[in-house]
Protein backbone atom coordinates (compact mmCIF):
# COMPACT_ATOMS: atom_id res chain seq x y z
CA UNK A 1 0.00 0.00 0.00
CA UNK A 2 0.98 3.68 0.09
CA UNK A 3 3.69 5.32 2.14
CA UNK A 4 3.21 5.99 5.82
CA UNK A 5 1.17 9.01 6.86
CA UNK A 6 3.15 12.01 8.12
CA UNK A 7 2.52 12.96 11.76
CA UNK A 8 1.03 16.32 10.70
CA UNK A 9 -1.54 14.47 8.61
CA UNK A 10 -2.32 12.19 11.58
CA UNK A 11 -2.95 15.30 13.69
CA UNK A 12 -5.24 16.77 11.00
CA UNK A 13 -7.26 13.54 10.77
CA UNK A 14 -7.57 13.18 14.54
CA UNK A 15 -8.58 16.86 14.86
CA UNK A 16 -11.77 16.08 12.87
CA UNK A 17 -13.04 13.71 15.58
CA UNK A 18 -15.64 15.42 17.83
CA UNK A 19 -14.16 13.69 20.91
CA UNK A 20 -10.94 15.66 20.35
CA UNK A 21 -12.54 18.98 19.29
CA UNK A 22 -11.24 20.96 22.28
CA UNK A 23 -7.63 19.80 22.09
CA UNK A 24 -4.74 22.09 21.18
CA UNK A 25 -2.38 21.22 18.31
CA UNK A 26 0.15 19.97 20.87
CA UNK A 27 -2.44 17.78 22.63
CA UNK A 28 -3.62 16.43 19.26
CA UNK A 29 0.01 15.56 18.58
CA UNK A 30 0.10 13.51 21.78
CA UNK A 31 -3.02 11.60 20.68
CA UNK A 32 -1.51 11.11 17.19
CA UNK A 33 1.65 9.68 18.77
CA UNK A 34 -0.32 6.68 20.11
CA UNK A 35 -2.08 6.06 16.78
CA UNK A 36 -0.70 3.04 14.93
CA UNK A 37 -0.96 2.72 11.17
CA UNK A 38 -2.20 -0.69 10.03
CA UNK A 39 -2.87 -2.47 6.72
CA UNK A 40 -6.13 -4.40 6.57
CA UNK A 41 -7.29 -7.10 4.14
CA UNK A 42 -10.68 -7.01 2.44
CA UNK A 43 -13.60 -8.37 4.52
CA UNK A 44 -11.81 -7.83 7.85
CA UNK A 45 -14.24 -7.24 10.73
CA UNK A 46 -12.91 -4.26 12.70
CA UNK A 47 -15.85 -3.81 15.04
CA UNK A 48 -18.47 -6.42 15.93
CA UNK A 49 -21.94 -5.36 17.05
CA UNK A 50 -22.64 -6.29 20.67
CA UNK A 51 -18.99 -6.74 21.67
CA UNK A 52 -17.07 -4.44 23.99
CA UNK A 53 -15.02 -1.97 21.99
CA UNK A 54 -11.29 -1.57 22.51
CA UNK A 55 -10.20 0.47 19.47
CA UNK A 56 -10.96 3.58 17.51
CA UNK A 57 -10.22 3.78 13.77
CA UNK A 58 -9.56 6.51 11.19
CA UNK A 59 -9.72 5.15 7.65
CA UNK A 60 -6.75 6.32 5.56
CA UNK A 61 -7.42 4.31 2.39
CA UNK A 62 -10.11 1.88 1.28
CA UNK A 63 -13.73 1.45 2.30
CA UNK A 64 -15.56 -0.10 5.22
CA UNK A 65 -19.21 -1.06 5.53
CA UNK A 66 -21.25 -0.28 8.65
CA UNK A 67 -24.12 -2.69 9.40
CA UNK A 68 -26.56 -3.16 12.25
CA UNK A 69 -28.51 -6.39 12.70
CA UNK A 70 -27.21 -7.47 9.28
CA UNK A 71 -28.54 -4.39 7.45
CA UNK A 72 -26.08 -2.07 5.69
CA UNK A 73 -26.24 1.44 7.18
CA UNK A 74 -23.33 3.30 5.62
CA UNK A 75 -20.00 3.17 3.83
CA UNK A 76 -16.97 4.77 5.45
CA UNK A 77 -14.17 6.10 3.23
CA UNK A 78 -10.78 7.76 3.56
CA UNK A 79 -10.82 10.34 6.36
CA UNK A 80 -13.89 8.83 8.05
CA UNK A 81 -13.64 7.52 11.60
CA UNK A 82 -15.56 5.11 13.81
CA UNK A 83 -15.40 3.50 17.23
CA UNK A 84 -14.28 6.57 19.21
CA UNK A 85 -16.76 5.96 22.06
CA UNK A 86 -14.83 2.77 22.92
CA UNK A 87 -11.98 4.99 24.12
CA UNK A 88 -14.10 6.38 26.95
CA UNK A 89 -16.79 3.75 27.54
CA UNK A 90 -17.12 0.00 27.87
CA UNK A 91 -20.58 -0.03 26.27
CA UNK A 92 -21.15 -2.74 23.65
CA UNK A 93 -20.63 -1.77 20.00
CA UNK A 94 -23.81 -0.61 18.26
CA UNK A 95 -22.82 -1.82 14.76
CA UNK A 96 -20.45 -4.08 12.85
CA UNK A 97 -17.80 -2.46 10.64
CA UNK A 98 -16.00 -4.54 8.01
CA UNK A 99 -13.53 -3.54 5.29
CA UNK A 100 -14.90 -3.85 1.74
CA UNK A 101 -11.45 -3.87 0.10
CA UNK A 102 -7.81 -3.82 1.20
CA UNK A 103 -7.59 -0.78 3.44
CA UNK A 104 -5.27 1.23 5.65
CA UNK A 105 -6.22 2.83 8.96
CA UNK A 106 -4.98 4.59 12.04
CA UNK A 107 -5.94 2.72 15.19
CA UNK A 108 -5.90 3.94 18.78
CA UNK A 109 -6.36 1.32 21.48
CA UNK A 110 -8.24 2.12 24.68
CA UNK A 111 -5.32 0.99 26.90
CA UNK A 112 -2.89 3.49 25.36
CA UNK A 113 -5.54 6.22 25.27
CA UNK A 114 -6.42 5.80 28.95
CA UNK A 115 -2.71 5.82 29.86
CA UNK A 116 -2.39 9.13 27.93
CA UNK A 117 -5.35 10.56 29.89
CA UNK A 118 -3.72 9.56 33.20
CA UNK A 119 -0.44 11.24 32.15
CA UNK A 120 -2.15 14.36 30.79
CA UNK A 121 -5.12 15.50 32.90
CA UNK A 122 -5.70 18.54 30.63
CA UNK A 123 -6.52 16.20 27.74
CA UNK A 124 -8.75 14.10 30.02
CA UNK A 125 -10.77 17.16 31.05
CA UNK A 126 -11.25 18.28 27.42
CA UNK A 127 -12.29 14.80 26.28
CA UNK A 128 -14.73 14.58 29.19
CA UNK A 129 -16.21 17.94 28.16
CA UNK A 130 -16.60 16.69 24.56
CA UNK A 131 -18.39 13.56 25.82
CA UNK A 132 -20.69 15.68 28.00
CA UNK A 133 -21.46 17.97 25.06
CA UNK A 134 -22.71 14.96 23.06
CA UNK A 135 -25.26 13.92 25.70
CA UNK A 136 -28.73 15.11 24.66
CA UNK A 137 -30.16 17.67 27.15
CA UNK A 138 -33.19 15.48 27.90
CA UNK A 139 -30.95 12.50 28.77
CA UNK A 140 -29.12 14.31 31.58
Amino acid sequence: MAARVRSGTKVDLIARVPLFAGLSKSELGQVASIADEIDLPANKVLIREGERGREFFVLLEGEAEVARKGRKLAIRRSGDFFGEIALVSSLPRTATVKTREPSRALVIRDVEFRALLRRTPAIAVKVLQAVADRIPPDAA
